[in-house]
């Protein structure tokens, strides 16, 4: 190698430690700007990860203790243990065993959990033949036993001798419903009336 080149080779060498010091200098200068963020924001990090972890374990604890108490009431529905560990961490199905224990004992209940809620009101409804009821269950789009509360209504009228709002529920039935064939049948029997 000629001198040249080995002054040249230096000289680069020289360059490439002189960028790295100064792009060295330059995070620490970053560094020692914002070290109370950076601190602030490692913490911040850390504290998420700790408690998304312990909200996903305590989570999980509940969803078994609630899952063993659930079937401890089927088993055993005077269990009062298990219906305060299910109160406690699961409510909605607390609310189911309510709803299940006072089905067996043909009682009301007040329950949140939003099929059951409404089937409670429909069987409400049914016990006590209440047009009304089943109208404004018939009304709701969502309510899973739309078509039922439309025929059971139309049962209602029948034996009330209403048969022209028997027709008229009757007609509000689809074809494409199961309750169809019974809604025929109905239809049928008010054709003589």
């Amino acid at each position: 190698m000629s001198m040249k080149e080995n002054v040249k080779l230096v000289k680069d060498e020289l360059n490439s430690e002189e960028k790295f010091i100064e792009g060295f200098v330059k995070v620490e200068r970053i560094y020692k700007k914002y070290k109370a963020l950076i601190f602030a924001l490692c913490a911040i990090i850390i504290i998420a990860v700790v408690g998304f972890s312990v909200n996903s374990y305590i989570t999980n604890k509940n969803k078994v203790q609630a899952n063993i108490a659930f079937d401890t009431l089927l088993q055993n529905p005077n269990d009062k243990d298990a219906l305060e560990t299910l109160k406690s961490t699961n409510k909605k199905l607390y609310d189911v065993v309510i709803y299940l224990q006072a089905k067996k004992e043909n009682k009301d209940v007040e329950i949140n959990v939003p099929f059951l809620k409404e089937l409670a009101a429909y069987q409400k409804a049914l016990k006590t033949k209440s047009i009304d009821e089943l109208n404004t269950l018939s009304m709701q789009n969502d309510f899973l036993l739309k078509e039922f509360a439309i025929f059971n209504k139309a049962l209602i009228l029948t034996e009330q001798a209403k048969y022209k709002e028997a027709r008229v529920a009757l007609n509000l039935i689809p074809s494409t419903s199961k309750v169809f064939e019974l809604a025929s049948l109905l239809k049928h029997h008010l054709l003589t009336k």
